[in-house]
């Protein structure tokens, strides 16, 4: 729906959710960057958009960002804190943050430092431009992690990709601005244990990604990831993503019982011209094969059942209502801003 140009630009109200475990020393600079997005602000592409809520979601950190968060919460009104009963995850807390927000977007935003709150506009812009629910950052550079973890990250991602046939987990990142009423849709239905790109890709019908720039963690911040939580990160990212790692067993059983048969096909055809082989090696490599691949694929079939269970557990809906595209945020973009 394309604004009149008598009337006053739409102004987008943004909520931007920061999950909270370990920001202590980094939360008060970031709030303070973000203080002039408080204020009636205007993107490269011209619409208007106001920061109208900073939602902090403490995770029950290790260190005393709770007494931090009390603090911005008293000194500036766009702030509110989110108490959870304890730790859950960074997942977890994001979603508690995005089921809290009233704007007409949710943008969410590690508490390190490493992402620029200034990206904003140029995020809005590219939702509304490419008319995507769904916008990750994607930076322009090298991770400040070390080769060893980006490495890693990208490896896994790939992987992902390839073998779960997900396209857009390569483009996953914790920066991300997604329509209001998708995300605390996506935060009342999730299951336990959800990988939250994961839930998003259920609904959404396209996304789009916005060039950032990484900066370097705040003074006095470590990672609060260890190699067991990037571990448990991952695989909680690949049993998220449905049935297809489940299938894959099934595959592989597939292709052993072609192989015993293929195997049965060699030996027979050997021995008919006279090749001699170690008695009973091949009846029992043949046995071995074609009953494996029977096996796999049998719980493959037994998986796929299970599957439908998973997808249950994890909140994954059979559909989900929204309104006219045209009568929400993206249908606010400037006339001519679209491609």
């Amino acid at each position: 729906m394309e604004q009149p140009s008598d009337e006053r630009p739409y102004l987008h109200t943004v909520s931007v959710v920061i999950p909270v475990y370990g920001g202590e020393h980094t939360l008060a600079p970031l709030t303070e960057e973000l203080v002039p997005l408080t204020e009636e602000s205007v993107t490269p592409d011209g619409n208007h958009f106001v920061v109208s809520e900073v939602l902090f979601s403490y995770d029950n950190g290790r260190d005393d960002s709770a007494r931090v968060i009390r603090e911005l919460e008293g000194k500036h009104p766009f702030a509110r804190a989110i108490w959870l009963s304890r730790n859950y995850g960074q997942h977890a807390a994001t979603l508690a943050g995005m089921s809290s927000s009233a704007g007409d977007w949710i943008v969410t935003l590690d508490e390190d430092g490493q992402h620029d709150p200034a990206d904003i506009a140029g995020m809005l812009d590219t939702a509304l431009r490419e008319q995507a629910p769904l916008v990750y950052s994607k930076p322009v550079n090298e991770a400040p992690h070390g080769f060893l973890r980006n490495l890693a990250s990208k490896s896994a991602k790939a992987l992902i990709s390839l073998l779960l046939g997900s396209a857009n987990a390569k483009n996953y990142q914790s920066f991300r601005l997604v329509v209001g009423s998708i995300g605390r849709s996506v935060a009342a239905y999730a299951g336990s244990g959800v990988y939250l790109d994961v839930a998003l890709s259920w609904i959404v019908s396209s996304t789009a990604t916005s060039p950032t720039t990484l900066r370097q963690e705040g003074a006095g911040r470590q990672s609060g990831y260890s190699l067991r939580r990037l571990l448990s990160h991952f695989w909680r990212l690949v049993i998220s993503n449905g049935t297809r790692g489940l299938r894959i067993v099934s595959y592989i059983g597939v292709l052993f019982a072609a192989f015993g048969i293929a195997l049965t096909i060699w030996v027979l055809i050997a021995t008919a011209a006279g090749n001699n082989t170690p008695p009973g090696w091949a009846s029992t490599t043949i046995i071995v094969t074609i009953t494996s691949g029977a096996i796999l694929f049998s719980l493959g079939v037994i998986a796929e059942y299970i599957g439908v269970s998973v997808n249950m557990a994890m909140g994954k809906p059979l559909y989900l209502i929204t309104t006219d595209p045209a009568d929400g945020p993206m249908g606010k973009a400037l006339p001519g801003s679209r491609r």
